[in-house]
């Protein structure tokens, strides 16, 4: 109505808990992170990426497991991880699999309770020739055991070595088709989250 002073309704605000499978200083992977961050404030409303530091994470070992208890910099991680609406994974590929710093962070957030279980989730990859396709598809693997939901389209094999440069020598995105790319993905893991948040507790159909 001409004239209507009535608040307008606010937008969802998603927080996507965003992991580097690399501790490199320079890592493309990261780099991919931090572009997705400014993409998020320039242009994708209701998304907020929160970089997760996993470089301090020890390496999983159950002794370290005291009264229920985890290692502080553990009980830090599965915090922001149980934090998260979802999740944007951004991992080099490692010898046709899963990078380490990568599969160890999953492993802590797994531990009881489970904190990854039923969340969307989205994987970017740069690596080398084949641009990470098969870290990203045992991450998936590893996601069917987590309960981790995953965006099936669009995908991101970033061959991060070939023309034309993707990179500066900081790890800087830079390639305006690739940024595009990572912004689709981007607004297709937001709509999955929310999609995800408003199914009913019981799905079951009526017999």
């Amino acid at each position: 109505m001409e004239g209507s002073t009535a608040p307008e309704a606010k937008a969802t605000v998603l927080r996507v808990a965003a992991i580097s499978g690399s501790l490199r200083r320079g890592s493309a992977n990261t780099g991919l992170i931090r572009a997705a961050k400014e993409i998020c404030e320039e242009s994708i409303p209701g998304l907020i990426i929160d970089h997760v530091d996993i470089s301090d994470l020890p390496l999983l070992n159950t002794d370290l497991e005291v009264d229920g208890g985890f290692p502080p910099a553990v009980e830090s991680f599965r915090a922001k991880v149980r934090a998260a609406d979802c999740f944007l994974f951004a991992s080099p590929e490692y010898n046709y699999s899963i990078s380490g710093p990568l599969k160890n962070a999953l492993d802590w957030g797994s531990r009881p309770p489970n904190c990854w279980a039923d969340r969307a989730a989205a994987i970017l990859s740069a690596s080398g020739g084949s641009g990470g396709s098969r870290s990203q598809y045992h991450i998936r693997q590893v996601g069917v055991f987590l309960d981790i939901h995953f965006i099936n389209k669009p995908e991101a094999f970033i061959k991060a070595h070939q023309p034309p440069k993707k990179f500066d020598s900081d790890g800087n995105l830079i390639d305006r088709e690739t940024k595009e790319q990572l912004r689709k993905i981007l607004l297709s893991l937001q709509a999955f989250a929310l999609r995800l948040q408003s199914k009913p507790a019981n799905s079951e159909q009526a017999t």
